[in-house]
């Protein structure tokens, strides 16, 4: 063992008797054996009624002999070797260690009911935040809470946002700054806790992505047939939704203007050649020969000559074996560009 220095005992004890000791004294001995060790322990996260016992059993006691101490570090140790699993202490915790592992409506209402904050050092969840999100806080909150928010970001988020403030408010709330001296730690928490709830307030959503998507996401694995029926009728219903779908739509036809000349050469490598030649094939008698002419015309010359000559040997391409060849490339180029390997070209709007 390590040598030791001399920590605090049980008032009145003697080094040579043998000291019966309460759990308290022995958590405080080993807390003080730890702090001399130079360990960071995290007792702020200890309930505040736990932290002052502990508090006054250190400040009650003197001198413990290095019998005693090892005695305690020993049981100490032994505790810590029987335990198998540990858990976290309440609701709070077991909602944190289930984080992103149940749904948010299930974590809200639990929260709810059990009365529990949502976080336990508000400021640190609000210092993550970018400016464009703090910006609304300085902007329409009190000039006393705006000087709080200053002064608990880190300094470089804090220049950022006064320059995007008009000058007298900028103004205002910087000298604010120099009255916060006499807020107490109470009140600093109590604001942070009520701006990361209101930021944090935006309704729960049913759906991860919005509806222009999920139409979209639909209509890029339904038959052509199936996605001009349901295109023509939205026109119908809703000709600006139906113009936001269009866009968020990506099929064979569409490889010309959404992918850039560069990027055909990856792409085809990724693909099987035989489901390459049955697209290019198929792809004239399906009205999408511009597609087939430009994934040609951008790769190198000596492939596409051998793709055109497997396309001449090939039978008639069935409808349906086009319309399959031609999903599983758009599949690939969607995954490529979720992997970030090729960026879609954003079409331009009729309009302008």
């Amino acid at each position: 063992m390590v040598p030791m220095t001399p920590l605090a005992a049980l008032p009145g004890a003697e080094n040579s008797r043998p000291v019966t000791l309460s759990r308290k004294a022995k958590a405080a001995i080993v807390v003080r054996l730890l702090l001399n060790e130079g360990a960071d322990i995290p007792l702020e996260d200890l309930p505040d009624e736990m932290q002052a016992q502990l508090t006054k059993q250190m400040g009650a006691m003197r001198l413990v002999d290095r019998d005693t101490l090892a005695s305690v570090v020993s049981e100490f140790a032994d505790e810590l070797e029987s335990i198998g699993l540990s858990f976290p202490g309440g609701i709070a915790g077991a909602l944190e260690s289930l984080d992103g592992r149940i749904s948010k409506q299930t974590a809200a209402r639990l929260r709810k009911e059990a009365g529990v904050r949502q976080y336990g050092d508000p400021w640190a969840r609000l210092r993550d935040l970018n400016a464009e999100k703090l910006l609304p806080v300085l902007e329409n909150e009190s000039i006393e809470v705006a000087a709080v928010l200053l002064s608990k970001i880190d300094v470089a988020r804090a220049a950022e946002l006064l320059g995007k403030l008009p000058g007298p408010r900028a103004r205002r709330i910087t000298y604010a700054v120099s009255q916060t001296s006499a807020v107490t730690p109470d009140a600093v928490d109590r604001i942070g806790l009520s701006l990361a709830t209101q930021l944090d307030a935006e309704p729960l959503k049913a759906f991860d992505s919005g509806p222009v998507e999920r139409v979209g996401a639909i209509l890029n694995s339904a038959p052509s047939i199936t996605r001009d029926d349901v295109l023509e009728g939205l026109d119908e219903t809703d000709a600006g939704f139906a113009d936001l779908v269009r866009k968020a739509i990506f099929t064979f036809a569409n490889i010309p203007k959404r992918i850039a000349p560069r990027d055909i050469p990856r792409v085809v490598r990724e693909l099987e050649q035989e489901v390459l030649v049955t697209a290019l094939a198929g792809a004239d008698a399906a009205g999408m020969k511009a597609s087939a002419d430009f994934i040609l015309e951008n790769m190198s010359g000596r492939m596409a000559d051998q793709l055109r000559e497997e396309m001449e040997e090939r039978e008639k391409v069935k409808s349906s074996e086009m319309e399959e060849a031609a999903a599983t490339i758009v599949a690939s180029i969607r995954e490529m560009e979720a992997a970030g390997e090729l960026l879609l070209v954003v079409e331009e709007s009729d309009e302008g």
